[in-house]
């Protein structure tokens, strides 16, 4: 039975939260993480970077022929992709906790499309490869903890796409 886009994981424990601001009206849970972008020129012509605070992106390359053809440096789609992974991973490794199973390893690769559609271009779809090693691992079990991770991860759950799943237990 296919788990709605929607349904819920949480996380918590070990996340280090920022004091906020007297009247803020977000809950004290509520993180914040800064990202960044400068565009200089023309669409086809020009070039940007993009930065986080944390310091991992900085002034890192991004222009059309990175998103659009090969060019090097990165692109938005491929940060997403990756954010994507990266959430996705973590979520399914909860997911199995939950179910009192503890993976030695969990791999995704994260594919995004960008479609050309309406007269403006959109991501339309994001497929999830995934392979957990867990030894002795239950079928059953690691489909569902997957199926939940897939829906809950908060990555998911922003994207206004298609999002699909191949899931590889390795024993």
């Amino acid at each position: 039975m296919p788990v709605p886009r929607n349904a819920g994981v949480t996380f918590g424990g070990g996340i280090a939260r920022a004091s906020r601001p007297l009247g803020d009206a977000q809950p004290e849970s509520a993180m914040k993480r800064n990202a960044s972008a400068v565009w200089q020129g023309g669409l086809q012509d020009g070039k940007g970077s993009i930065s986080t605070d944390s310091g991992v992106l900085k002034d890192t390359q991004y222009s059309f022929s990175t998103r659009f053809e090969n060019g090097v440096g990165t692109n938005p789609e491929e940060l997403i992709a990756a954010a994507h992974a990266g959430c996705f991973s973590m979520a399914l490794s909860a997911e199995l906790g939950k179910a009192g199973i503890k993976p030695e390893r969990v791999a995704t690769t994260a594919t995004v499309t960008l479609d050309k559609a309406d007269g403006g271009f959109a991501i339309t779809a994001v497929h999830l490869d995934v392979a957990a090693r867990i030894p002795g691992g239950d079928q059953g079990a690691f489909d569902a903890a997957a199926a939940s991770a897939k829906a809950g991860c908060p990555v998911s759950k922003v994207l206004n796409a298609t999002i699909t799943l191949d899931a590889k237990l390795e024993s």
